[in-house]
């Protein structure tokens, strides 16, 4: 038996000893992909394949800390109901034997191919890197097939994070990289067929291409095309906060132009930050059948506070975000939830030309339910929702949309901010311990964990002036089961 067997079998053990513990936690999302036991982060290898979607994630079983990947497994028909299927990859070969970190999927005829970074360390902590492929005839059982990249020069070790595409006719890859001067870019690789990849130069980077500093690292690159735009959507580490710009760890964002894949060229725009809230990072694309582009994200960042988390007492931390569709409309990328997501209405509740002033409130109650509110007038200082102990609040004469938490790891509310100037639409997602906030169809959006007194469920909606406004709400199905 294989070393990567052996450690599979280590882990399901591992998930059945702590199932009875990490189900009891009342934190548990009810409509959210997360860890069966252990800690999640980078979706991975996001694909369509043989009638399914799939969806693969970074996954440590044993502890709720970063360590060695393994890569979990989720199949959906619709987006929306998953089941759990086996690991597809797990550490143990020499190439991969701390990690197999982030990548992503392709199909060529009836082959699944996933793309990922091998991790090797040694005992003084110095890393190798290798871009490795594994293959499967039936999107479940994967063989390695082990490095076909290796780290070419003026690279450091990290160099990791493969996204392949095919463009043309012809495969590409680009990927996250660190040159040895320190400075974060992404670069590309092309191939005929998947398996042998020449090496194109860099795609875009910090201090290249007019970009100025954007970190010493770039991780979990994917270019995609949008209405005729080419988009790169990149998660720079150690860029410094700007204004209500750049408030977490890392950041995850987008530089938009148009790919000359003859010349290997990227003439592109300045970098935008693609999510306000606190936990979004390391997101990845596909398209599926029907021509939309769709993402998912971590609902987390790498910040140092992670073992404080509440959900860390239960054995598990982290999850993935809802499916996104992307849209390039008017020079901006839009997310909106996946139209397949009304599967999980419920009751629905309705507050029809609804005119509120100061001293008037509108209060209902929730803990998992979605949200969409059309606003037809609004005059005065701001617009306040207080959904438990969180509030989202838009101040209209500064054009500032707020949102505020609980924090779980200090002793007070924390905020994060947005300027938007003029608010016509809230479309929120709450669930036991998240919520994900889409302004102005996707305009702007904070993704965020929240974890409040589980006992209060009280939503609010008050106002200093006056604003006239519709307001659906529904309760959402719980379909995770694991």
């Amino acid at each position: 038996m294989s070393i990567s067997n052996e450690i599979i079998i280590k882990a399901n053990q591992h998930v059945k000893t702590h199932q009875s513990l990490v189900g009891s936690d009342p934190y548990r999302l009810h409509y959210h992909l997360m860890p069966t036991v252990g800690l999640l982060n980078d979706p991975n290898g996001f694909v369509y394949y043989k009638g399914q979607y799939h969806v693969f994630y970074q996954w440590n079983p044993f502890v709720t800390a970063h360590g060695p990947k393994f890569w979990g497994h989720y199949v959906s028909t619709d987006l929306v109901h998953w089941k759990e299927v086996p690991p597809a990859i797990a550490p143990g070969d020499w190439y991969d034997r701390n990690g197999c970190y982030s990548g992503s999927a392709a199909v060529l005829g009836d082959t699944l191919y996933l793309f990922y970074t091998g991790n090797v360390k040694d005992e003084q902590g110095n890393r190798e890197s290798y871009q490795c492929l594994a293959v499967s005839e039936d999107g479940i059982h994967f063989e390695k097939k082990g490095p076909i990249i290796h780290v070419p020069e003026g690279y450091t070790e990290h160099f990791r994070d493969p996204k392949v595409f095919l463009n043309n006719g012809k495969w590409y890859m680009v990927l996250g990289a660190q040159t040895i001067e320190e400075q974060g870019v992404a670069v590309l690789y092309s191939s005929p067929d998947l398996q042998e990849w020449s090496f194109q130069g860099i795609l875009a980077g910090s201090g290249y291409h007019g970009l100025g500093d954007l970190g010493y690292m770039w991780e979990c690159p994917d270019l995609v095309e949008l209405d005729g735009t080419d988009i790169l959507l990149v998660c720079p580490q150690g860029m410094d906060p700007n204004g209500f710009e750049y408030q977490n760890m890392f950041q995850s964002g987008y530089i938009a132009g148009k790919m000359d894949y003859k010349e290997g060229k990227f003439n592109h725009g300045p970098f935008v930050e693609m999510d306000r809230g606190f936990d979004f990072y390391a997101p990845q694309t596909m398209e599926d059948p029907n021509g939309r582009r769709i993402l998912f994200g971590w609902m987390g960042n790498a910040i140092e506070s992670d073992i404080q988390q509440p959900t860390t007492k239960f054995n598990w931390i982290h999850a993935l975000t809802l499916p996104r569709e992307l849209e390039w409309k008017k020079g901006k990328l839009l997310q909106r939830p996946v139209e397949e997501l009304k599967l999980l209405r419920g009751e629905e509740t309705r507050y029809l030309n609804v005119n509120l002033k100061d001293n008037q409130q509108l209060s209902f109650n929730g803990q998992v339910f979605e949200m969409k509110m059309a606003i037809d007038r609004m005059e005065g200082e701001t617009l306040t929702i207080q959904i438990g102990e969180s509030k989202l609040i838009y101040h209209q004469r500064e054009g500032v949309f707020t949102f505020q938490r609980k924090s779980y790891y200090l002793s007070d509310q924390e905020s994060r901010h947005c300027y938007l100037k003029d608010l016509k639409k809230i479309h929120l997602f709450k669930d036991t311990s998240s919520i994900e906030i889409f302004l102005n169809d996707g305009e702007e959006v904070f993704t965020s964990r929240v974890f409040d007194d589980i006992e209060t469920d009280e939503i609010v909606v008050h106002t200093s002036g006056s604003v006239a406004m519709n307001l659906l709400k529904w309760d959402l199905h719980r379909v995770t089961s694991y």
